[in-house]
C-alpha cells in the first residue's frame, strides 16, 4: 500500500473570501500537508490568495488549481511563476488548464479553438521564461514572440530576473483523454478535477499513449496525481451527499452549454450519462435546486468521502490504491486533522 500525501484545496471564491482561510492553511501545515492550492474562475484570481496566505506558510507547497490559460499570456505567466517561486522560497507549483468556452469566449474575449495546441505552446514558453537560458521566442501560431507585426520592433527579450529554480513543477487540468495524453506528456503532473478510484482505467491508456511519446518528461512511476477528495464528515450519508449535490448539479449542468460540457462527459464516461441529462436539463431549464435533488448519493461518493469517520476510512482504501499520489481535501480544520489521522 503506497503513502499519500495530503493537500489543502481551497478553491476560488464565492461572493466573498472565505471565512477562516488562514486558519485552515495554518492548521494544514502544522498537521504536515504537503500543499495549498488555490483555483480562478471569474471571480477571485488564483496568484493574489496563494501570495497572501502563503506569506504566512514555511513547509507546504503552494499550488495553483488551476490558472486559466486565457487569463495571462504566456510571458505573464512565467514572470508570475518566477515571482511565486522566490516569494515562497521554491516552494509554487503552477497548475494550468484551458477552462471552457463558455468562460473563454464568454469572459476573456477570446477563441476556444485549438485547446491542445494552444497548451503545448504556452507551456513550452512558460518553461523558456522559467529557465531563462536565452530571449524567449515562439514560432507557434498562437503565442508568436516576437510579435509578426504591429510596429516591426518587437524584440526577442529575456527574462530580467534570475529563476529561483531552472524548472517549476505544471501540473495540467485535463478531463478528456486527448487532454489527459498531453498532460502525460508535457506537465509534471496532472490534475483531474473529478477523481474517482473506480473510474481511472478509462484514463490509462490515454495517460499510456502520454508517456510513450518522444520527448515525454515522465513515466508514470514520477508522475504526479492530483486527485481532489472533497469530504464531509457526518453520521448521516445522505445528509452529507446533500452538502456536495449542488456542486456536481452546477459543474455537471450549468458548466458549459448543452453541446459542449467537458465535466458532463466526465461523468457520462463514468457510467451517469442518463442521470448526467437529467441534472444537466433541469439546469439548464433553471431549475438549480431540483438538479441538486437529481444527483444520485453513489455519484457523490464516486469522487468525494463522505459519512461517517469509519465509512471514509474504509474509502480511502480505494483511493491508496489508485494511481492518486496527492489527495486534495476541502474542509474545516477539524475535517483536515480528522484526515491527517485517516491517511497516516
Amino acid at each position: 500500500m503506497k503513502d499519500m500525501v495530503l493537500g489543502l484545496q481551497l478553491g476560488y471564491w464565492g461572493s466573498g473570501p472565505p471565512a477562516g482561510a488562514a486558519e485552515m492553511i495554518a492548521a494544514a501545515e502544522r498537521l504536515g500537508y504537503d500543499s495549498v492550492w488555490t483555483a480562478e474562475s471569474y471571480g477571485s484570481d488564483a496568484l493574489t490568495p496563494l501570495a497572501w496566505w502563503g506569506s504566512q506558510t514555511t513547509s507546504v507547497r503552494l499550488g495553483t488549481s488551476l490558472c486559466q490559460l486565457s487569463a495571462r499570456t504566456p510571458t505573464a505567466m512565467g514572470m508570475a511563476a518566477i515571482t511565486m517561486d522566490h516569494l515562497s522560497g521554491g516552494r509554487f507549483v503552477l497548475g494550468l488548464g484551458v477552462s471552457g468556452p463558455q468562460v473563454v469566449e464568454g469572459w476573456y474575449g477570446q477563441s476556444f479553438e485549438k485547446p491542445l495546441a494552444r497548451t503545448r505552446e504556452y507551456v513550452d514558453i512558460v518553461r523558456q521564461v522559467v529557465a531563462r537560458q536565452s530571449a524567449v521566442t515562439s514560432s507557434g501560431p498562437h503565442y508568436p514572440l516576437p510579435y509578426p507585426g504591429g510596429t516591426g520592433l518587437g524584440k526577442a527579450l529575456k527574462p530580467i530576473v534570475h529563476p529561483l529554480r531552472p524548472e517549476i513543477p505544471i501540473i495540467l487540468g485535463a478531463e478528456g483523454p486527448k487532454n489527459v495524453a498531453l498532460a502525460a506528456e508535457i506537465a509534471d503532473g496532472w490534475f483531474p478535477i473529478f477523481f474517482s478510484p473506480k473510474a481511472m482505467k478509462s484514463f490509462e491508456a490515454s495517460l499510456a499513449e502520454g508517456f510513450a511519446r518522444p520527448g515525454a518528461r515522465h513515466s508514470a512511476a514520477d508522475f504526479e496525481v492530483i486527485a481532489f477528495a472533497p469530504t464531509v464528515i457526518a453520521d448521516d450519508v445522505e445528509r452529507a451527499a446533500d452538502a456536495f449535490r449542488p456542486f456536481l448539479a452546477l459543474y455537471v449542468g450549468g458548466m458549459g452549454a448543452r453541446e459542449m460540457n467537458f465535466h458532463f462527459d466526465v461523468f457520462a464516461r463514468m457510467g451517469y450519462e442518463e442521470e448526467a441529462v437529467k441534472i444537466q436539463d433541469l439546469y439548464l431549464d433553471g431549475h438549480k435546486d431540483e438538479a441538486a435533488a437529481a444527483v444520485p448519493t453513489s455519484m457523490v461518493e464516486d469522487i468525494a468521502l463522505i459519512g461517517p469517520k469509519e465509512k471514509i476510512r474504509d474509502d480511502l482504501e480505494a483511493w491508496r490504491e489508485s494511481i492518486a499520489t496527492s489527495l486534495l481535501v476541502s474542509g474545516d480544520p477539524a475535517t483536515l486533522e480528522t484526515m491527517a489521522e485517516l491517511v497516516s
